[in-house]
Formats: structure tokens, C-alpha cells, sequence
């Protein structure tokens, strides 16, 4: 376990009753626990060619333009509807009660670029496959996907690619 684990708070029964919360607001607090994190973020992919690191909206753009800079790479936000000028890209997916969509800027990645998809969590692994996808239209290659915390009991490794490397910090 990493020593910035720590500083990851459990919140019983939010944000409803029977829910473990994991508020990473003290890391993001803490100077020497989030470097560390972000350290052990970027360590895996530092021989991975990575070209640009892509960070789901919203807590992904905090690790993700960190990790970024870590790795010498740029950094490219995938958004939520509506959040950014046309011409955009854009995937639709489902929810567990609903649906979403996310967003790019067209000229953000270009063919043939490696990218990283990074999040915060990772838990039913629908977000991260709609990103995925959304890194395909743009003809970009997926170096993998970096998050912070996997949420097992959720399963949303199973949704991802066989092979493709899917790297967590911790596992609850």
C-alpha cells in the first residue's frame, strides 16, 4: 500500500445510505502525499512513449494535467456536454440510470498519438470505456489507462480490453 493512502478519507453513507465514499480531497491537500501519488502514477508509463494524457472530467483533470507534466507530455480534457466550443467529438454512453456524453476539442489529438486515459475511480468502468472510445475517433493510439482507486466490488475492469494495461494505485 502506498504511504498516500493515508490521507484518502472514507466517508460511510454518502452520498446515500450503504455507500463508502472516498474523498481524495485530503491527498490533494497534502504537497509530499499528492507528489508521491502522482510519482506512482507516472512511474508504469515512463517508457511507454505516452504523447498526451487524457483526463476525464472532473477530478481525471487534476491527476491527469499533473501526470502530464510528470511525463512530458501535453495534456487533453475530455469533458462533459456542452462544456467546450464546436467543433468537438463527442461519445454517448449509458449510466447506471441514465445516460452521458464526452467531449473533445476535433483538433486535440492527432492519428497515431499515445495516449493515456486517467480518472480518479474507477468503478463501474463506463466512463473509462466511453473515453476509450472517444480516443478512438480520433484515430489516436491507447498507451492504457491509469486511476487512483479501483472500486472492485463494481467490476469495471471487466469492461475493459484484455491486454490493455489498466494500472490502479489502491484497490478497495
Amino acid at each position: 500500500m502506498h504511504a498516500f493512502a493515508d490521507l484518502i478519507r472514507t466517508v460511510p453513507d454518502f452520498p446515500q445510505p450503504g455507500v463508502l465514499f472516498r474523498d481524495i480531497t485530503p491527498l490533494l491537500a497534502d504537497a509530499s502525499g499528492f507528489a508521491d501519488c502522482i510519482a506512482a502514477l507516472a512511474a508504469p508509463w515512463r517508457d511507454a512513449g505516452v504523447q498526451a494524457v487524457c483526463g476525464i472530467e472532473a477530478r481525471g483533470f487534476i491527476f491527469g494535467a499533473a501526470l502530464a507534466q510528470a511525463l512530458g507530455a501535453g495534456f487533453v480534457p475530455l469533458r462533459k456536454p456542452g462544456k467546450l466550443p464546436p467543433p468537438v467529438l463527442a461519445v454517448d454512453y449509458q449510466l447506471e440510470y441514465g445516460s452521458d456524453r464526452l467531449e473533445a476539442g476535433s483538433g486535440a489529438l492527432k492519428p497515431g498519438e499515445r495516449v493515456l486515459l486517467v480518472d480518479d475511480v474507477l468503478a463501474t468502468g463506463g466512463t473509462l470505456v466511453a473515453a476509450r472510445a472517444l480516443v478512438g475517433r480520433f484515430g489516436a493510439e491507447l498507451a492504457g489507462a491509469a486511476v487512483i482507486i479501483e472500486l472492485e466490488a463494481l467490476r469495471g475492469r471487466e469492461r475493459w480490453i484484455d491486454g490493455q494495461p489498466l494500472r490502479a494505485l489502491l484497490r478497495y
